[in-house]
């Protein structure tokens, strides 16, 4: 009987990932040294942020985002696609090779001429940026004046 992982929080959670955070930025370092694309003087911040979204989206961190992980970043940026919808994305993020997307070419679909998924991203991080909340705490008191 073989021995299946603890895959629950705590200790082994993290642990998990800063070794999956360690790998990613061993293979952000190979873009950097890339002669195609490490001319761009944006590229480690641009790098750093897909780096994030893709831990984000790796729901099992397994290194891989599948076609659930791929559901449920589209769910959260409010575009629900149906499961034929999703498998043709993922067809055409991989060229048919794959049902899972991996770093590398997470990252070659973000830099490269394909922009469908950068366009989704770019588009998650304006609604994330709308739902952050103004200030902590009460809010402030409002005179007269202030009133529609």
């Amino acid at each position: 009987m073989s021995c299946k992982p603890n895959y629950q929080g705590g200790k082994d959670f993290g642990a998990r990932k800063a070794q999956q955070e360690a790998q990613l930025d061993s293979i952000n370092q190979e873009f950097l040294d890339h002669p195609k694309y490490g001319q761009d003087e944006g590229l480690p911040s641009q790098l750093e942020t897909f780096k994030k979204k893709y831990m984000e989206f790796d729901l099992n961190s397994d290194g891989e985002i599948d076609l659930m992980s791929l559901k449920q970043m589209l769910e959260k940026l409010g575009v629900a696609k149906t499961h034929l919808e999703l498998k043709r994305l993922l067809h055409k993020a991989t060229g048919g090779t794959s049902d899972t997307i991996s770093y590398r070419s997470f990252v070659r679909l973000l830099l490269g001429p394909q922009s469908d998924i950068r366009d989704l991203i770019l588009l998650f991080e304006s609604k994330a940026k709308e739902q952050e909340p103004s200030a902590p705490g009460p809010p402030r008191k409002r005179d007269i004046t202030e009133l529609p």
